[in-house]
């Protein structure tokens, strides 16, 4: 539980890499930028952590030192939608995630489900939940029971991921927590944040499918997006005009139900726009 709303990058910012600044850097940078969380990218992990545990145990110690709290996003090869052999690789991958996580203290593992291909939808979620589930019981016999999964609400109609899916997979799964990506329902629904009142919405049924908490303790991805009739094509930063959703929509919404989100910038510019989003936000609870 982040206490408070949190902002942080998705991966190391680029005026980051420019300074050649270590992944150890990190959490002190974003302290001295006025941030508080980030989300470590394992996005392209097989069925290995591919950092050492003690080069994560390290990070955790450093972002606690700073007061940062991390998340870390799952490999994009993950697909509980496709062949036994696919299913069977993808939780691997998840469970080395996992087990990375737990290493640095992350307290969830944001992941990407699958894709429907020829299947039909109901019959895509049955697998997803079904994949979901044994991953949940391989992890408690690891002894992993403090790192949540978090399925992650999608952009594209091609894959699995609509709030409704993430929802029900998140009531139906311990120790699944849902990752309401604002910028993939905007895409997906093709302009579905038009008012606070689409916002609230969404907030209104993750209470009433989940609980209070869940809807408190959110963890989100937020950026402007461009779109097509196939769903998401970019990400464009906050300051480009003619794209959304819009933030300080979202922000009304965070101040009115006084939640406490973890706020995940996906822009072009990670740490600037999340900067941004931290000030809007301040902005409206004084109001």
């Amino acid at each position: 539980m982040s206490g408070r709303p949190r902002f942080g990058p998705a991966g190391v910012p680029p005026s980051f890499r420019a300074m050649k600044a270590s992944l150890m850097d990190v959490p002190r940078l974003l302290r001295e930028e006025g941030l508080d969380a980030f989300e470590y990218q394992a996005v392209r992990w097989g069925a290995k952590p591919q950092i050492r545990r003690e080069e994560a145990e390290k990070l955790g110690v450093k972002a606690k030192e700073n007061d940062v709290l991390l998340s870390l996003h799952g490999s994009y090869f993950i697909n509980f939608c496709g062949g036994k052999e696919t299913v069977e690789a993808s939780k691997e991958r998840l469970i080395a995630c996992a087990t990375a996580s737990r290493w640095m203290g992350s307290q969830i593992v944001v992941f990407h489900p699958g894709f429907y291909g020829r299947k039909p939808p109901k019959e895509v979620f049955k697998e997803c939940l079904e994949a979901l589930k044994d991953v949940v019981e391989r992890l408690r016999v690891l002894g992993i029971k403090d790192v949540r999964l978090g399925p992650e609400t999608m952009g594209k109609p091609t894959q699995f991921g609509s709030l409704e899916e993430i929802l029900a997979l998140c009531e139906q799964v311990e120790q699944t927590q849902p990752v309401i990506d604002w910028a993939h329902l905007h895409a997906r629904d093709r302009g579905r944040f038009k008012t606070v009142g689409d916002f609230r919405k969404v907030a209104e049924e993750i209470e009433r499918r989940l609980g209070t908490e869940a809807v408190k303790n959110m963890h989100c991805h937020f950026t402007k997006v461009e779109f097509t009739d196939k769903g998401e094509k970019c990400h464009h930063t906050m300051d480009k005009a003619g794209y959304g959703p819009d933030f300080e929509m979202l922000a009304k919404v965070i101040a009115d139900f006084r939640l406490n989100p973890v706020i995940i910038s996906e822009s072009p510019v990670l740490d600037v726009d999340a900067v941004k989003m931290r000030d809007i936000l301040r902005k409206e609870m004084k109001t």
